[in-house]
């Protein structure tokens, strides 16, 4: 591959026993509740920030909502579901101590959003590619398969040492803009001391190969070769993990949750908010019309940027950016966006469907590429119409 130019990218991805996802799920989980409990899902609104630590673990935020949710309930329902089953994995469902600091929503912000303003001020970003099938970059996809592979054989006893959390990263080199390979894989699991040698520093050698053959090997297959590096628990053990082992809050993981770091992130989290907070619902949406683009053909790759303000309905601003790739102008993409996609909040939750409690998956290995979760957004289905268009243009 002489004479090709070569560069290398790296993202990582976090599992669900991770702190921060722990409160993520929480937080979905709290505004799924109110979606199927409250009697005028329209005008519920939700924003619901959770924090953990070891033993405690605290649910806060402004909800307005008709509905009564049990939140000491629903959170250890959570916690057990992801896996903090025993106190050997430094925090137990049964055991944790639960505080609920929940208000209502401002009457200041609720007189701007009734009438159906955006929700909050702010910046959205929604990209698509043609690397992988998914119309996502490839480290990011790559990397939230390792992490959900890992869930999946601690949830089989496959790995029956593995405990919840875990965290893994993937660079990939690229020639003249291609992924061609894996050059490195990073795979951090939280495990028993079953694993460890005679030391008691490290895990076994025998540990450490299964690891890569059981977790990363299925996912990566022909992409890594014999220059491919593993970094498996690299300081030797991870014995304590979760919340025993670091705070997790909501919206930490904002990188995780879209691109990899493969394009900008306007600045705002996703979990705890309802569809009225533009943070969210305009991300899905930008993501809905770059997806449909480049399904079109209209470009290889592009990325698009939305702008709101409070109050207000119609975003203040369109941008779109397609590397060179574009079959158009950026001018007349952003003319076939402003004719075929409805960009106030009410048109987006009506688009998407998104007053449907299904946020709490959305928590957990990534908001975009997850075909399987049938999240609208993520559908195809004005590809074909905006091809035609784009061909009488």
């Amino acid at each position: 591959m002489s004479g090709l130019r070569k560069h290398f990218f790296t993202s990582e991805s976090v599992g669900e026993g991770h702190p921060d996802k722990v409160c993520d799920q929480i937080s979905d989980a709290v505004l799924d509740a109110v979606l199927k409990l409250d009697s005028n899902k329209e005008h519920c609104r939700v924003a619901c920030e959770t924090y953990v630590t070891m033993g405690l673990l605290i649910v806060g935020g402004e909800i307005t909502t008709d509905a009564y949710i049990d939140i000491q309930k629903l959170a250890r329902g959570v916690v057990k579901e992801i896996g903090y089953t025993h106190p050997k994995y430094g925090f137990d469902y049964e055991t944790c101590a639960i505080v609920n600091t929940i208000n209502s929503q401002s009457p200041d912000i609720a007189q701007g959003v009734n009438t159906g303003g955006a929700g909050d001020q702010g910046i959205m970003f929604g990209y698509a590619c043609k690397e992988t099938e998914e119309y996502m970059p490839l480290p990011i996809m790559l990397a939230h398969k390792l992490t959900k592979r890992t869930a999946d054989v601690r949830r089989s006893n496959e790995l029956d040492y593995l405990g919840p959390d875990c965290k893994s990263q993937v660079t990939v080199e690229y020639f003249d803009d291609e992924p061609k390979r894996v050059d490195s894989v990073v795979i951090a699991c939280q495990h028993t001391e079953d694993i460890l040698d005679n030391t008691g520093k490290h895990i076994t050698q025998k540990a450490r190969q299964e690891l890569i053959d059981v977790v990363a090997k299925p996912v990566l297959k022909d992409l890594i070769d014999k220059d491919t590096k593993y970094y498996v628990n690299q300081t030797g053990k991870f014995l304590i993990g979760g919340p025993q082992s670091d705070t997790g809050m909501t919206g930490r993981k904002i990188i995780v949750d879209t691109y990899g770091g493969t394009v900008p992130h306007g600045g705002g989290a996703f979990s705890g908010k309802d569809p009225t907070k533009v943070d969210r619902s305009a991300a899905y949406m930008c993501r809905y019309i770059a997806k449909n683009l480049v399904a079109a053909g209209v470009a290889d790759k592009l990325l698009i940027q939305l702008s709101y303000v409070i109050g207000h309905a119609d975003p203040l601003s369109i941008y779109v950016d397609t590397y060179g790739t574009g079959k158009l102008s950026d001018e007349k993409i952003v003319k076939l966006i402003r004719e075929n996609f409805k960009l106030t909040p009410r048109g987006i939750i009506e688009s998407l469907n998104l007053l449907t409690p299904i946020y709490r998956k959305t928590a957990c290995y990534g908001h975009f590429g997850r075909n399987d979760m049938g999240f609208a957004w993520e559908k195809t289905d004005k590809a074909a119409d905006l091809k035609k268009q784009a061909a009488k243009m």
